[in-house]
């Protein structure tokens, strides 16, 4: 039995802590007390800590006592607190998501002799743990990448409901999308080359272009062809693009009766009452990995993972927290058990090609009804 803090009791962060109390000793801790009392009344084994990650002396005191950290906070806090972990010399698992390019802090984990993997939760995550597993198998050529988490019921304008905080998810649509074509890096706006998939059991859904590779540009060279996609019910995108183009997500601050405030922080406050989840709100996650290449005998292979989870009753636990949280909790518990032991920061690819891990993550992914379903053609 490990002694882990868990950082940020938001619904992943939460949902995570909970998990690992099965196995462990679990400390949740956030700068909101009512965060720490709500969890604590789903889940009486947990501990809680009142706790302000951006105080960097009294974080590093905090993390003294743990074995492992896990890291949920919100993106805009990620890199600096994942700097301060490493600093502290704790393992740390990471789903923060922060804009920054984590292999930046590798010298500094390997100098520290700390493991920090990063970036693993849905997508990114498992959708990296899937690619790591056949980029041993195949001779890949092509990788794509279609998620979206989506409200059981659609509400106009727009149909949909954010399981984490609206400042993230706005951050997805303002950041250029990269993706890899004929080998080389393309950049462009979010929410472009907008196109309608459908999906069994859900229907017709739109993907743009997201920001969704992050560290697969760097450590998947070989592979020709690479995108990540978000969806959405049709028509979001289109109201999100009338925002945009008005400036509505505009950082610049506007004086409005001697008071400064940017168009982004009053955007934020109104749509985090129009997009947040309902604690029992039903939603799910919809996710389809498509991997094209050959096999060792050079006959053309194409592998396709899907996802189609729910909101659980039982636990009333969010699909988004489910398929984020339980994949970084998988990860957590491998690491304890000594199935990954590098020192340095790695993405997810670099658990997901040890068959050991990979078969791992599936597993405890399926204990909890996570279930990634496959076809090769």
């Amino acid at each position: 039995m490990s002694n882990i803090i868990v950082l940020g009791a938001g619904m992943v962060g939460r949902t995570m802590a909970i998990d690992l109390t099965k196995k462990h000793r679990v400390t949740l801790s956030d700068f909101s007390e009512n965060a720490l009392q709500e969890s604590k009344q789903k889940c009486q084994t947990l501990n809680t800590l009142k706790l302000d990650v951006t105080d960097k002396k009294n974080l590093q005191k905090a993390l003294h006592p743990f074995d492992l950290v896990v890291c949920a906070v919100p993106g805009f806090l990620g890199f600096n607190t994942l700097k301060s972990i490493i600093e502290a010399k704790k393992n740390v698992i990471d789903i923060s998501f922060f804009p920054e390019n984590s292999l930046e802090l590798d010298a500094l984990a390997k100098q520290n002799q700390v493991t920090a993997i990063v970036d693993c939760g849905v997508a990114p995550g498992m959708g990296n743990i899937i690619l790591g597993y056949y980029n041993e198998q195949l001779n890949l050529s092509d990788f794509e990448c279609l998620v979206g988490g989506l409200p059981e019921v659609k509400k106009w304008p727009f149909n949909y409901k954010a399981p984490f905080s609206p400042v993230d998810v706005i951050e997805e649509y303002t950041r250029p999308a990269r993706y890899v074509e004929n080998g080389h890096i393309v950049i462009k706006p979010a929410l472009s080359d907008v196109e309608h998939v459908d999906f069994e059991g859900v229907g017709t859904l739109e993907s743009f272009n997201s920001d969704g590779l992050r560290s697969l540009v760097y450590t998947m060279p070989n592979i020709k062809n690479m995108k990540e996609k978000t969806l959405r019910y049709p028509s979001h995108i289109e109201y999100i693009n009338v925002l945009k183009a008005s400036g509505f997500f505009s950082e610049k601050k506007l004086k409005i009766e001697g008071i400064e405030i940017s168009p982004l922080e009053f955007s934020s406050k109104i749509l985090f009452n129009e997009w947040k989840l309902g604690a029992t709100e039903k939603e799910l996650t919809v996710m389809r990995i498509t991997l094209k290449g050959a096999d060792k005998a050079g006959k053309a292979k194409t592998v396709i993972y899907h996802l189609h989870d729910v909101y659980c009753e039982k636990t009333q636990t969010s699909s988004m927290a489910r398929t984020t949280g339980y994949t970084a909790t998988a990860v957590a518990n491998l690491f304890l058990e000594g199935l990954f032991a590098e020192k340095g920061v790695f993405p997810p690819e670099f658990i997901g090609k040890h068959k050991g891990c990979f078969e791992y993550v599936l597993a405890y992914l399926k204990e909890r009804n996570v279930i990634y379903r496959m076809e090769v053609l």
